[in-house]
């Protein structure tokens, strides 16, 4: 990046985001931090960038045989979420074995698009988007910005001996970034995972009992919302089934048209509201009590900003990267933590009961994630300027 006379940039600093829709929550954190970079009137121009975009194209590899990240969201979907570490563990190996023709692939969009910083909202790849970056252009800072709650390594989120910054939101993955040999002045913590902006809107303290009167529910009982992500998930059903008899529910079903129509055919004793996709997931959750579904590190990030205790599972079909999520809210006592929602009944009535205390807990938690990144990457671009200006 060119600099004017007294340290000026000739250029609003080109930053590119770099994501991939697996899951829905790297694109959903991109997009959260592009706008809290606008809201902090940074002028930088930002970029959203897809790496499957990058990497194929044309979208032959998609045409011709299937797209790695419906494969992904389609197993989210369905509850097929048995495996996944072996079959991480086997992608890992392959990245490694396409390293060399990764980088190659990568170095033109760098050449042409000229970043002046690179910021990964993705795992896997940090190797390859870093070392291709390196080759063509040495001197534009890459930091990896996480976001799950921990590291699962090896080669997921924290690359050793790569010379770039880390971005944490947990004491556990600030220490695991340190035990990977990178200096305390490239790691740096935030409050929380980033979530977008809306859901510190002026209105979050709305009244949750009109809320539930706009959804068509009882306002004066108590409500949990059930969300397994943008594709929801086929263990909504059961978990209907069996708090449908007492329990008001809202239901967030994201894209799946089949679930909800499953859902909405379901009999139930207690009012509940079915829905399609909504771009208002924090209105929605406004709306409940708690929140019941898996521990991605995105939703139980929302749900606890905005007050509610959680109830999430952990057993063979937790993802290898949300185990520590469940840890985490045992250990500070957002929720609980079942080994199968075939016990969510029973979960319900006990969380119920001590809701003002599982609240209390939540509330202390004060996450300004999404605010705090823009300006430490104002810093870190701010230090890789002053560099090349000192060369």
């Amino acid at each position: 990046m060119s600099a004017a006379p007294g340290g000026r940039h000739e250029h609003a600093a080109r930053v590119d985001l770099v994501y991939f829709n697996a899951g829905g929550g790297h694109r959903a954190s991109a997009l959260a931090l592009q706008q809290a970079i606008s809201a902090a009137g940074l002028g930088w121009d930002v970029r959203l960038v897809n790496l499957t975009e990058l990497l194929d194209p044309e979208g032959r590899l998609r045409r011709l045989a299937f797209s790695p990240e419906d494969y992904y969201n389609a197993r989210l979907a369905h509850g097929l979420t048995l495996g996944l570490r072996a079959e991480l563990r086997v992608l890992q190996a392959l990245i490694g074995l396409l390293h060399p023709t990764l980088v190659r692939a990568l170095r033109p969009h760098w050449q042409r698009s000229a970043p002046d910083m690179v910021v990964s909202l993705i795992p896997n790849f940090n190797r390859a988007l870093y070392e291709s970056l390196r080759q063509v252009r040495p001197d534009v800072p890459y930091v990896t910005l996480l976001t799950d709650l921990a590291d699962h390594p090896p080669h997921f989120w924290i690359e050793p001996g790569q010379q770039q910054d880390f971005i944490c939101g947990t004491p556990r993955a600030v220490e695991q970034a340190l035990a990977a040999g990178h200096p305390e002045g490239r790691v740096h913590a935030t409050s929380g995972m980033i979530i977008r902006p809306d859901f510190y809107s002026a209105d979050g303290g709305a009244d949750g009992a009109a809320r539930r009167i706009e959804l068509g529910l009882d306002p004066a009982a108590p409500t949990a919302a059930v969300m397994f992500g943008g594709h929801g998930s086929r263990s909504m059903l059961g978990i209907a089934e069996r708090l449908g008899a007492h329990q008001q529910l809202i239901l967030m079903c994201g894209h799946n048209a089949a679930l909800r129509a499953r859902l909405l055919a379901l009999p139930a004793g207690a009012p509940r509201a079915v829905l399609g996709f909504t771009p208002d997931v924090a209105g929605v959750l406004r709306a409940a009590d708690y929140f019941i579904g898996k521990p991605g590190p995105g939703s139980l990030s929302e749900a606890l900003h905005l007050g509610l205790p959680v109830i999430v599972t952990r057993n063979a079909w937790t993802m290898p990267q949300e185990r520590y999520n469940t840890q985490w809210v045992r250990d500070n006592g957002y929720g609980l933590v079942l080994p199968s929602f075939r016990g969510i009944e029973p979960a319900a009535r006990a969380l119920c009961a001590q809701l003002p205390q599982y609240r209390a807990r939540v509330a202390a938690q004060r996450n300004r994630a999404v605010f705090e990144a823009p300006r430490i990457l104002q810093r870190i671009l701010a230090r890789g300027a002053g560099a090349r200006d000192a060369a």
